[in-house]
């Protein structure tokens, strides 16, 4: 694994997994996050998303975690693993609901500096749909990577695959 992407729904834990695997694999972690948004929640236009996901796939070392759907195709080509955090959606919610709590007017250390966690209510009901379109559109950009995949389906496994990797020297 030196090419990683951590995908699947918001609050399914892409970005404590990113960083427990980037340490365990001594991989440099992006997220999609920090790369899209700028201070006072502020989105990157699509040529500088692009521009700067080009710099960064060009390397040959890299973990980024964040589905962002729009952005997939030049990830997954480069990639060599992609870890999809299949969860139910049920417990992203509940997860969701907890990191808004806790970071509750101030910035996640995944997310810029000067975006303070917030309650969204478009950003949860696109939660809550997620099976119902978002899912299918991922699913739908993940055809011909499926040797890539590593599909986890709730915390257990993705325990269970942790405990099951190789240490790297």
């Amino acid at each position: 694994m030196q090419r990683v992407l951590v995908i699947g729904p918001c609050g399914a834990g892409k970005s404590t997994l990113a960083g427990a695997l980037g340490a365990r694999l001594k991989l440099p972690v992006f997220h999609m996050d920090q790369l899209n948004w700028n201070p006072g929640w502020i989105e990157s236009s699509k040529d500088e998303i692009t521009s700067k996901l080009h710099d960064i796939v060009a390397t040959k070392r890299w973990l980024i975690d964040g589905t962002y759907g729009g952005t997939l195709g030049p990830r997954l080509d480069r990639a060599d693993t992609v870890i999809y955090l299949d969860f139910p959606i049920s417990l992203c919610v509940r997860r969701l609901l907890k990191r808004i709590w806790t970071y509750r007017g101030r910035s996640r250390p995944d997310m810029t500096e000067g975006c303070p966690e917030r309650f969204d209510i478009a950003f949860l009901f696109y939660l809550i749909r997620w099976n119902s379109g978002p899912r299918i559109r991922t699913e739908a950009r993940l055809k011909g990577h499926e040797n890539k995949i590593i599909r986890l389906r709730n915390p257990d496994e993705l325990q269970r695959w942790m405990d099951s990797l190789p240490a790297v020297a």
